[in-house]
């Protein structure tokens, strides 16, 4: 099976729309809704065809969307627990929101609290409360999605490890990897730990079963396989073991990476970045796993189609029948022609 399917960054939503992704969008349910309504009248009215809508990158499901849910607490997930360690929110009113870097910098791992007593933070105990709220106003009917989820599928989502310690610490954690294994090892696994006690806190006050779980192992590019295998492969597979099927994602070329990758347990699907080999990819996973993948930015800014139609049909000859997904993240600076013709193109292929 192949499908096609993409989410509407904040950048263009903005652009077009002039709404403000301040810190009441992120911490008032009632603003957070409107936005995010007016957002998805947007999307259907002007993509109706697209399987198109206003989401996170690569994070929401168009399938799994529903107009009567509100995101409560809907801030990327290394984000949400960098504040937990003291970080400062940092919304920007037309992109995507950061978080003070260095969280944890000259911090032990020794040092570091019980994963368990992060739920005892205010800003848990007020995410909780406006997920008590919405779930008892039964005037409006409302679905609560917790932090940590996206849609009414039960799929959470997290950064990994290595890429959570690279927003807390800084590029330097490649090095201290080499330097440093058992110090990098020690923190890696405090924050799967961080991560495995809120997924399945805001599952269980949701009342949202996990299904399976996103982890953005965004910065895999920036190491070695060796380092993969090493850090990445025995931490998120543990991560797996907890909370069930794991789809990865991995930014940038990872052609170089597919071997270690494999190697972790509980892997169901995978996401990659548009200059990897789909060839390699099938070769190592065979054609059932489901692998999405994404467009080069360059070929979606581009002045005509040219460019991402010769990528898409090179992908579809590398992926000899395999089971595939296109995503993309449609950005304000893109030439939203480039997407029609992408879509088109699958959709010729069914």
């Amino acid at each position: 099976m192949i499908t096609i399917s993409g989410t509407i960054s904040k950048a263009w939503m903005a652009k077009t729309l002039g709404v403000k992704f301040d810190r009441e969008y992120y911490f008032n349910p009632d603003v957070r809704y409107l936005v995010d309504s007016l957002c998805n009248e947007y999307a259907l009215e002007h993509f109706e065809d697209m399987r198109l809508f206003y989401s996170e990158s690569n994070l929401g499901r168009i399938d799994y969307w529903d107009e009567k849910q509100i995101l409560i607490g809907g801030i990327q997930p290394n984000m949400i627990l960098g504040m937990l360690l003291g970080a400062d929110f940092v919304p920007q009113d037309d992109k995507d929101a950061d978080i003070t870097p260095g969280c944890l910098t000259g911090i032990a791992p020794r040092d570091l609290p019980p994963p368990e007593t992060l739920l005892e933070h205010q800003l848990i105990n007020l995410f909780d409360q406006q997920i008590r709220q919405i779930q008892t106003n039964t005037g409006k009917k409302l679905h609560p999605i917790p932090p940590f989820f996206w849609d009414l599928s039960g799929r959470a989502a997290i950064h990994g490890t290595m890429t959570t310690a690279q927003k807390f610490l800084g590029e330097t954690i490649y090095i201290d990897m080499m330097t440093k294994p058992q110090h990098c090892m020690e923190i890696m696994h405090w924050i799967a730990d961080a991560y495995i006690v809120l997924c399945s806190h805001f599952s269980q006050i949701a009342g949202l079963p996990i299904t399976d779980i996103h982890i953005g192992e965004c910065s895999s590019c920036m190491v070695s396989p060796e380092l993969i295998e090493q850090f990445v492969v025995p931490v998120t597979s543990r991560i797996g073991e907890k909370l069930g099927p794991i789809r990865l994602h991995s930014c940038g070329p990872s052609t170089n990476h597919l071997q270690a990758f494999s190697r972790i347990k509980n892997l169901k699907s995978i996401d990659l970045g548009g200059d990897t080999s789909i060839k390699k990819a099938r070769q190592i996973f065979g054609k059932e796993m489901l692998i999405s993948i994404s467009p080069l930015p360059k070929d979606m800014s581009a002045e005509n189609n040219k460019p991402i139609l010769k990528w898409a049909k090179n992908i579809i000859e590398q992926n000899n029948g395999g089971n595939l997904e296109f995503i993309y993240h449609l950005e304000a600076g893109y030439n939203i022609d480039t997407i029609y013709s992408l879509t088109d193109f699958v959709k010729s292929l069914t």
